[in-house]
């Protein structure tokens, strides 16, 4: 490591409160004794407070009222960084060598009774996630580059309905992680509008000479759920819902990720949804026939006849 690294990773393990000595740091970070010597002297005359003990049980140590950097953080602090970066992982997140460096920091400027405690919180901590798609990795990167410092950039994309593939140039306003998949909300220059790219869709993404201003106070969160799900207060013609069954399997259709947005009333034995039409037959029967028997359709009459509909399109299909 550069020395400027090494003589913070050295006030980071003085910090944890154990005495060292300079053999220990040298063999902890992989340097000459003299090297640990230099650095510690540097430290001193940085005005960093180091203790130094001789004799049997002496070493380095810090002042007890140093003032801690915001960085050197608390053993609950990271264990809650390290337990998010599990997360962060699962997720794809497009920084992962850089995660990978700050998670193994954390692990390195600890005391070995930290280290121990990390260890034993980590080994019964895991998330398992859906695996995203590779080459969504180096697109990420550069999209996440493009929002921070408001570059344009071109990308080759590929709708679901389309072979072939269109270049546009897009002003990246924010980045997405929902439902397993990643999406960028941008500002089309093709469509002269605000619009929402499947990342794994881009299939090339290069950075132009050309900056852009997000607008104020905007939210990419809020622009995307907006569109995925839009208000239905103050329509009209909304038709009524009500779903019995089971209480278990009431509780996971409620939180279901459409159906939650509609849900107006839930009982011990029914949940109640407000829903467009279109919505109601469109979505719905695909949402809740994997259910099976576990719930029934009280009404709408329609919505029944719609499923037997494509109960029997689903019959057909497989018997041929």
């Amino acid at each position: 490591m550069p020395k400027n690294d090494n003589m913070l990773t050295i006030l980071w393990m003085l910090n944890s409160g154990e005495k060292l000595t300079a053999k220990q740091i040298s063999e902890k970070l992989e340097i000459n004794i003299r090297t640990v010597y230099r650095y510690i002297d540097a430290l001193c005359v940085s005005g960093v407070p180091i203790i130094s003990d001789t004799g049997h049980n002496g070493g380095y140590s810090l002042l007890h009222n140093f003032i801690k950097s915001p960085l050197l953080f608390s053993i609950d602090e990271k264990k809650t960084l390290l337990h998010a970066a599990l997360f962060a992982k699962e997720a794809g997140y497009p920084l992962s060598e850089a995660l990978e460096n700050a998670t193994s920091k954390l692990k390195m400027y600890s005391n070995q009774e930290q280290e121990s405690i990390l260890s034993h919180h980590l080994a019964g901590f895991e998330v398992i996630n859906r695996r995203g798609y590779p080459a969504v990795q180096p697109v990420l990167q550069e999209l996440e580059h493009a929002v921070a410092n408001e570059w344009s950039v071109e990308i080759s994309y590929r709708n679901s309905h389309e072979e072939q593939s269109q270049n546009r140039v897009i002003d990246p306003y924010g980045v997405v992680n929902w439902n397993n998949k990643w999406y960028t909300i941008a500002f089309c220059h093709l469509r002269n509008e605000i619009r929402s790219f499947r990342v794994e869709r881009i299939l090339n993404i290069t950075r132009t000479s050309f900056s852009f201003r997000r607008p104020n106070d905007f939210s990419a969160r809020t622009f995307f759920m907006k569109n995925l799900l839009p208000d239905v207060v103050g329509k009209s013609e909304l038709i009524s819902l009500i779903i019995g069954g089971r209480a278990e399997a009431l509780d996971d259709l409620c939180i279901h990720w459409f159906l939650e947005h509609h849900l107006q009333e839930r009982t011990s034995t029914q949940a109640f949804f407000l829903l467009e039409e279109e919505s109601l037959y469109t979505y719905v029967p695909y949402i809740i026939l994997p259910y099976g028997k576990s719930i029934q359709v009280i009404e709408p009459q329609n919505l029944k006849n719609k499923l037997v509909a494509v109960a029997s399109e689903l019959m057909e299909y497989y018997q041929v």
